[in-house]
């Protein structure tokens, strides 16, 4: 199965830096001029199928995507969900006291979605998708840890090792039943120049 990863364009909450979680999030000027163009970057693809998450800011990008591919069919699925964020969802991280040395998962809220269960929620939706589309060309439109997650799901490489995933980011693995995965792009925003 040939499986591509992106995120979705950068929201009014991105920029105020308001934490989204669940929330479903706008696409500001600069989110929906990166949907299209990652759009105009992925046009020339063969897809058989996308998965996107049921949240605004990625279904709004994925309607780009899908206007160079009519017909392909479309799934909003849950699944591909941020983390839920709890009490913290539609605070801003100074509110919280977040900084770039103290990030949200590793101090998470109590009513929050654990790394464990976010990480097992990729692991069973990706599980759930490679038995289904095994020769298909798939398309995951998510979000930044949701896709972290299917990443160190599919690399056998921690979090950290991902680094950030940028908004439209793309990322693109030929994935092989005996697990000798190939990575043919990874978090690409050449798009974006």
């Amino acid at each position: 199965m040939k499986l591509i990863i992106t995120r979705h364009g950068e929201t009014e909450e991105n920029k105020a830096g308001i934490l989204q979680g669940h929330l479903p999030g706008k696409l500001s000027a600069l989110g929906i001029s990166q949907a299209k163009k990652v759009a105009l970057r992925l046009k020339d693809e063969k897809i058989d199928f996308i998965y996107s998450s049921d949240l605004a800011r990625a279904s709004d990008t994925t309607k780009e995507i899908a206007k160079y591919h009519p017909g392909v069919p479309i799934e909003l699925v849950k699944d591909l969900r941020e983390n839920y964020l709890g009490e913290w969802q539609g605070k801003t991280k100074k509110e919280l006291g977040l900084t770039a040395n103290r990030r949200v998962r590793e101090i998470s809220p109590k009513d929050g979605e654990t790394s464990e269960e976010l990480f097992n929620r990729a692991r069973n939706f990706l599980h759930r998708v490679l038995a289904k589309h095994r020769k298909d060309t798939v398309l995951f439109v998510g979000h930044r840890q949701i896709n972290k997650s299917m990443m160190t799901r599919i690399t056998g490489k921690g979090m950290s090792s991902i680094g950030s995933l940028h908004n439209t980011s793309i990322t693109i693995f030929e994935i092989a039943e005996d697990k000798t995965h190939k990575i043919h792009v990874f978090n690409c925003i050449k798009h974006l120049d």
